[in-house]
């Protein structure tokens, strides 16, 4: 009679054996999972921080974009033969006192260089922040921003500069703003009748 062989007892034998070998993950195994886990992690928050930075670079291109067409508007509502007065750089000085009579509020007639004065002077805080304040600091308008303006026979250039926080290749072009890498500059160019 064949002898009949107990398969299933050796199996298990096998697999114990097996079984108290492996019982768990090795040092190795969870070692690997930290650094590539913390890579990930890594990653994200690099991410992030560029991400903001990035935000915060289309922001003050915006909000130059903005006070750019917010002069261009302000020259084509005055007279057209006060345009040369708009010519200049600004945003690097304290504008001073704002010019009497404030020629912004209902009621108040204003000769058209009045108007130019009490303009340049508004946008001028707009450039510095000073628009927007928190505990006297200003708070709001382009970092070290400046604009500049120029006029030939009713053809105007309005220039506006700012630093950025990364550095790049040097945004200016002609003398407005302190030329370096971190230099950014919207320019836009209009015929005023």
């Amino acid at each position: 009679m064949p002898q009949r062989i107990n398969t299933q007892s050796s199996n298990t034998l096998c697999l114990k054996r097996s079984a108290s070998k492996q019982k768990g993950m090795t040092f190795i195994e969870v070692l690997i999972a930290l650094v590539i886990m913390v890579t990930g992690i890594l990653g994200a928050v690099a991410m992030q921080a560029t991400a903001k930075q990035s935000s915060f670079d289309a922001m003050q291109r915006s909000l130059a974009s903005s006070l750019a067409q917010d002069i261009l508007e302000r020259m084509r509502s005055n007279a057209s033969v006060n345009l040369n007065g708009y010519a200049g750089t600004y945003g690097a000085n304290d504008p001073g006192a704002a010019p009497a009579p404030a020629c912004n509020t209902s009621g108040t007639l204003c000769t058209p260089a009045q108007l130019m004065a009490t303009d340049l002077h508004q946008w001028t805080q707009s450039l510095r922040g000073a628009d927007v304040t928190l505990a006297g600091s200003n708070v709001g308008g382009l970092v070290d921003g400046r604009g500049c303006i120029t006029e030939a026979n009713n053809a105007v250039t309005i220039t506006i500069t700012w630093q950025s926080k990364a550095k790049t290749v040097d945004g200016g072009g002609g003398a407005c703003g302190t030329s370096n890498s971190k230099r950014r500059r919207v320019s836009i160019a209009a015929f005023i009748i």
